[in-house]
């Protein structure tokens, strides 16, 4: 596991997604309903970034290509687009860290929802 910190818990809005650069990766953080959750902030159809796309309920929007993706799991649900990776969530301390190893994990874990509690 490699978890990093991205940002404090209290920075999140509800409803309003947030994109971090960790090294070459970008990971997008989500705040719905006092829960936190993480996936790729890259749209897996091509360059655009998750964490500026609409936000509703559990499913973000690519801006660009209107993909859907489920924040809790990265199961794309709309179009015949690639899933994108979500990764584990976790509050400590007020401070929101993120596993990015997890994201390969979850192709095999089908049942795991990641998520945090704000």
């Amino acid at each position: 596991m490699t978890w990093k910190h991205l940002c404090a818990a209290s920075k999140l809005l509800d409803g309003e997604p947030l994109g971090f650069k960790i090294g070459d990766q970008r990971v997008a953080l989500y705040k719905v309903d006092d829960h936190i959750y993480a996936t790729d902030d890259v749209c897996s159809h091509a360059f655009a970034l998750l964490s500026t796309g609409f936000l509703e309920g559990h499913v973000v929007e690519c801006p660009l290509h209107g993909a859907m993706f489920d924040i809790r799991d990265g199961k794309c649900r709309s179009g015949a687009y690639k899933d994108v990776r979500s990764f584990g969530v976790e509050v400590r301390d007020g401070e929101v860290h993120v596993d990015i190893d997890e994201g390969a994990a979850n192709e095999e874990r089908p049942d795991h929802t990641p998520g945090a509690e704000a």
